[in-house]
């Protein structure tokens, strides 16, 4: 999506919830952090409404031009036209149908008493790669695993189950395993109508798809994910599936990005990012919530502009506040950042990415603070004296977050996230009601004293 025409202001986010959270949208001039406030923002991004800010529905649309309206009325300026730096990528989408049934019968019209209809997000969830695919009569269900590497009758029982076309192979090995097993093997998973791949946790992600610039007609047959209770069907038990996914190879979608000018050295900054988008949806009614990741990075990122607006703590050099797009998709709005600056890079003297704000009982984690040594000693003091947070850990470098491209090209950066509280993680039941927020005013207090300490220097 291009950003908005200039001139006027009919881009604000024009719905009831504006009016609803205007006296939670606090003027730069109101006390900068408010609990409620924080708890509202996380709760209106993890809403159905906004459709897990994926790539169906306009969700990462909705939010981006909801942090577009809170950027506008904290007071930040706009670093890039509107607010808005756009940029296009390539991402695998589940708009309509995503449904598995399985059959403890042989037989094309099983009684409903030996069926089970699975739940998509709680029983199975699609592979970022996933094709579309559709069995409306049951197909056999071929089980695979480590047996058929020593057993030969298994291996032929296997073979014998899927020589036919409609074959629904599931598999307890990843793909990466299934790479080790033998060719005739391998061609069977290749010809299959689907394949289901067993697994203690799902945990979804869009990330793959960066990899491969596939064409729509080129994506595989459906390869879901599912729970590994699955185990307790017989040998010869059926499946039914319809997955109906759609390919975007040229998506547009944008990062969020606003600055206050500094009182001194305006062209020195520090920056703060977080990313807004999270995995959308995955049929017709399952949502990915995102409440931890990331709304709760956003919400601190939005706490953080609320202080900093006010003239008495405005600090001596510029402040840029980034909210990336398309982070689960790969990092790939930070990476666009990075090769389109807005600003010269050499000029940041500090960028701080927040992610998975919403607990803190065991502390927090600092990505690269084994890398730069000096500056994670400088917040490690900081901790002790105010003891903000139970504890700090200091990590090393890893791509695992926005700040990755940045410090890549020589930026210093930390990712940082807490610790403890709910474990849910890229599924359903990260939900907003779920977060504790126990680290998150002592983390604000953190990052707030220690940006500090670096514009003043």
């Amino acid at each position: 999506m291009k950003a908005p025409g200039s001139g006027h202001r009919s881009w604000l986010y024009p719905t009831a919830l504006v009016g609803t959270l205007a006296g939670l949208w606090l003027a730069p001039a109101a006390l900068a952090q408010d609990m409620p406030r924080v708890r509202q923002t996380i709760a209106t991004l993890a809403s159905p409404a906004f459709h897990g800010r994926g790539y169906v529905r306009q969700g990462e649309q909705k939010a981006a031009r909801y942090l577009q309206q809170r950027f506008h009325q904290l007071g930040l300026q706009p670093l890039a036209p509107e607010y808005f730096q756009p940029f296009t990528l390539a991402v695998n989408t589940f708009p309509g149908k995503l449904k598995l049934r399985l059959s403890q019968s042989l037989f094309a019209f099983p009684l409903l008493g030996n069926q089970r209809r699975l739940r998509p997000g709680l029983d199975f969830i699609a592979a970022p790669d996933c094709g579309s695919g559709r069995l409306g009569i049951g197909r056999t269900l071929a089980y695979l695993d480590s047996t058929l590497l020593t057993d030969a009758a298994a291996r032929q029982w296997f073979l014998r189950l899927t020589s036919s076309p409609g074959t629904v192979v599931l598999s307890a090995r990843t793909k990466a395993q299934l790479a080790h097993y033998p060719p005739d093997i391998r061609q069977r998973l290749d010809s299959a109508t689907a394949v289901i791949t067993l697994v203690p946790k799902l945990t979804a992600s869009l990330a793959p798809m960066q990899s491969r610039q596939l064409r729509l007609e080129a994506l595989p047959h459906p390869w879901l994910t599912g729970t590994n209770n699955y185990s307790g069907l017989p040998p010869a038990a059926t499946a039914k599936l319809r997955v109906d996914a759609q390919l975007k190879t040229a998506h547009h979608t944008q990062n969020i990005v606003g600055y206050l000018p500094g009182r001194i050295q305006p062209d020195s900054f520090l920056v703060v990012t977080a990313h807004y988008d999270h995995l959308g949806t995955m049929g017709k009614r399952t949502y990915f919530p995102g409440a931890n990741d990331n709304a709760s990075g956003v919400a601190m990122l939005l706490e953080l502009a609320a202080h900093y607006a006010r003239p008495e703590n405005r600090p001596a050099c510029s402040l840029i506040f980034i909210a990336f797009g398309a982070e689960e998709a790969g990092l790939v709005g930070s990476k666009y950042f990075v090769e389109h600056p807005l600003v010269p890079l050499t000029s940041i003297r500090f960028l701080l990415n927040l992610d998975l704000m919403g607990t803190g009982e065991e502390g927090a984690t600092v990505v690269n603070g084994r890398v730069f040594e000096r500056q994670y000693q400088q917040l490690t003091q900081v901790n002790a004296t105010a003891r903000y947070l139970p504890a700090l850990t200091a990590r090393g470098r890893a791509a695992n977050s926005d700040h990755y491209y940045f410090s890549e090209r020589g930026v210093p950066s930390f990712f940082l996230y807490t610790r403890g509280g709910s474990k849910a993680y890229h599924d359903v039941a990260d939900r907003a009601q779920t977060l504790s927020l126990t680290g998150f005013t002592g983390m604000f207090g953190l990052l707030q004293d220690f940006l500090n300490q670096q514009g003043a220097r």
